[in-house]
């Protein structure tokens, strides 16, 4: 029998696996990104089950690295975890560690944010605001075709969900850039 999970108990399952504090970081912005695209294109409803998929996708990251979205589905099942999340979460490893392909919405949304978030944050932290608040389109196109800035950051990837959603890759770093803006506050405070 699945269960459902609460914010505060992902929370507790994320930290169980991860103390970097730069890991941290990420699950929290990548969960507030994926709580502003819920709203954004109408599945408001379904806010706090985006979050949580955000918020997990990179659960066993840290401890696990090269069996990155493999281990974390055992430990999701282990602890008995609803199917859909276990889904979503891994469906963002597709071509690299898993064959599990984004399907829902959602799952795209967080194939192409994932790599993308991280590279608008690497954007952000070089400016004299070290903020997205005031960042523009322009910047982060600038920095995304320098291959080593960011290098970790896979462009294939971002460029792959952009696909996957219907999206030119404008588009997608334009409306990141946004649902980073209206995070900030919360991933700054980790």
């Amino acid at each position: 029998m699945s269960k459902e999970i609460s914010r505060e108990q992902a929370w507790d399952l994320l930290t169980e696996f991860n103390k970097d504090r730069f890991h941290l970081k990420h699950a929290v912005t990548v969960e507030g990104v994926m709580r502003y695209f819920s709203k954004e294109l109408g599945y408001g409803d379904e806010e706090d089950f985006w979050g949580i998929v955000g918020l997990l996708h990179d659960l066993d990251f840290e401890q696990f690295p090269t069996q990155h979205c493999i281990k974390e589905r055992e430990i999701m099942h282990e602890r008995g975890l609803d199917e859909s999340l276990i889904r979503a979460t891994a469906s963002h490893g597709y071509a690299l560690t898993v064959d599990i392909k984004p399907e829902h919405e959602m799952e795209k949304v967080l194939y192409a944010v994932d790599e993308l978030t991280g590279l608008i944050g690497a954007v952000a932290i070089m400016r004299p605001s070290k903020s997205v608040s005031d960042l523009e389109l322009k910047s982060v196109k600038k920095k995304y075709k320098n291959l080593n800035f960011a290098a970790g950051c896979s462009r294939e990837v971002i460029e792959r969900g952009a696909d996957m959603l219907g999206w030119n890759l404008d588009d997608l770093i334009s409306k990141t850039i946004l649902a980073m803006r209206s995070c900030e506050s919360v991933y700054e405070s980790v």
